[in-house]
């Protein structure tokens, strides 16, 4: 079983926005995934971006110089 860690996790109100903040970071070098949005917290469209809590600034950037509409920002142990 994978040992838990703290993650930054990013909700999106739509699939097109958490895939869009995919391409942004993949173009960036910027760390994380997609994953199913944790159970503790809700979403609308169901995807969610997971990356080390230290790269909050720069993804935060990412998605407003790439107008992704960024639904919640979250700091958990998954």
């Amino acid at each position: 079983m994978r040992e838990k860690e703290l993650k930054l996790v990013i909700t999106f109100h739509t699939t097109t926005a958490a895939m869009a903040m995919e391409k942004a970071c993949n173009a960036r070098s910027l760390p994380g995934r997609l994953i199913p949005v944790p159970r503790e917290i809700t979403s609308g469209c169901g995807m969610a971006w997971s990356a080390p809590p230290e790269s909050r600034e720069a993804l935060e950037q990412a998605a407003c110089s790439e107008g992704i509409e960024v639904a919640g920002v979250y700091q958990l142990t998954i």
